[in-house]
């Protein structure tokens, strides 16, 4: 098995590591950059992008008549991975989520007609995107078959109505995709659509506070009460929303994996250069064991996370679903992402603990890494689906 990047994913690693250093890091510890949910401000990420553009890094994963580098599912894992070495990286280079999974969906199953309408304003930056699926009250989350919002349809239009919660880059998006109920089939009775902000019928509720920092646009609660959406803008076949959400949370499950595998490893960072010059009883901390214990543990797991997530990569790359594997993905480096910050933590002592750092946002963050996009106990149901009907073929190379 070679791991070795091809040269021209080589090269452009190294050109995005050096843009991060350069561009994105000197931002962090500035408060004037930071807006009240301690993201960057608009017009900060604005100024990034147009650099990331002149200098020819903008949408790795996106197609090249399209404005984007198409490297790949494998040259995205190694340089969302390098953009993510900042948690303002991937928002430089318009990976970051939502509008990441939301263009790598639109992308697979859109016209070209219906991508210039709908796709090219989110690939060039000028507009925002969120996908409306979760909802409140016994609603769906990791079980879509509980979905209550309705579509009803009359003519040639879709009458929605009901409530989504938790709707990540909801506030001040633009484009948005949304799934709701159209009959009472558990595999074919949801429906996904398109629709566009500005038309009337719906509303943001409010924007919920969550522990960690957040996205641009908040989580959000929203109102649908008679939102009508043409036919033409609905996604797919009627019955096909559970194929939508399917075929953009494979994807954005693992691009997830990529960005925390970056946070990971900046924890490192961060944590080595503390205990190579903290002094502690005559000695620095890193040449005490158990604190070479602790980073040696981490960077395992580390180390552990990326060949689960380049393996992946290389599957979704010939063409394989890859569920399995990215479910194991998933659930490894969401649980290294938390460890490789609170190791840093502890090896930082106040420090790591303070605002002097950016330990203890990572940390916050973090912990939402076991929940999103499927929590790890559905993703371990899944895997043991696969064990009981494979059996021992669970474990083949292939």
């Amino acid at each position: 098995m070679d791991f070795t990047l091809p040269k021209e994913i080589e090269t452009l690693r190294g050109r995005v590591r050096d843009f991060v250093e350069r561009e994105v890091l000197p931002l962090e510890g500035a408060p004037q950059y930071r807006d009240e949910h301690e993201n960057l401000k608009e017009e900060v990420v604005g100024a990034l992008r147009e650099k990331a553009k002149a200098e020819g890094l903008w949408g790795f994963q996106l197609p090249r008549e399209r404005g984007g580098l198409d490297t790949g599912v494998v040259g995205m894992a190694a340089l969302y991975e390098e953009a993510s070495r900042s948690p303002f990286g991937p928002l430089a280079f318009n990976c970051a989520p939502p509008d990441d999974g939301n263009m790598i969906v639109l992308n697979k199953i859109l016209s070209d007609e219906q991508k210039d309408r709908w796709l090219q304003p989110i690939i060039d930056g000028k507009v925002r995107s969120a996908f409306a699926m979760t909802e409140p009250d016994g609603g769906c989350g990791s079980d879509p078959s509980l979905t209550y919002t309705t579509a009803e349809q009359k003519g040639d239009k879709w009458i929605i109505n009901g409530r989504k919660w938790f709707i990540t880059g909801a506030e001040g998006a633009q484009t948005f995709i949304l799934v709701a109920k159209t009959g009472d089939d558990e595999r074919k009775g949801l429906t996904a659509f398109l629709f566009d902000a500005d038309q009337p019928g719906w509303e943001i509720v409010r924007r919920i506070p969550i522990m960690g920092p957040e996205e641009h646009g908040g989580h959000c609660e929203l109102r649908f009460d008679g939102l009508e959406i043409p036919d033409e803008n609905r996604l797919l076949e009627v019955g096909d929303g559970l194929k939508v959400t399917q075929i953009r949370l494979g994807t954005a499950r693992l691009t997830h994996c990529m960005r925390w595998l970056g946070l990971s490893k900046r924890c490192l960072e961060i944590a080595g250069e503390y205990v190579q010059n903290r002094m502690s009883f005559g000695t620095t901390l890193a040449e005490h064991e158990g604190v070479q214990w602790m980073l040696g543990d981490a960077a395992k797991d580390i180390h552990i996370g990326r060949l689960l997530t380049m393996q992946a990569a290389w599957k979704l790359d010939q063409g394989d679903f890859a569920r399995k594997e990215i479910s194991i993905a998933k659930i490894h480096v969401a649980d290294t992402l938390h460890k490789a910050a609170d190791t840093a933590i502890q090896l930082c002592g106040a420090r790591g603990y303070s605002k002097d750092t950016l330990l203890e946002w990572i940390y916050r963050y973090a912990r939402q890494a076991r929940l999103v996009d499927g929590a790890s106990e559905i993703h371990k149901m899944v895997l043991s689906r696969f064990y009981l009907k494979e059996g021992g073929d669970f474990f083949n190379w292939g």
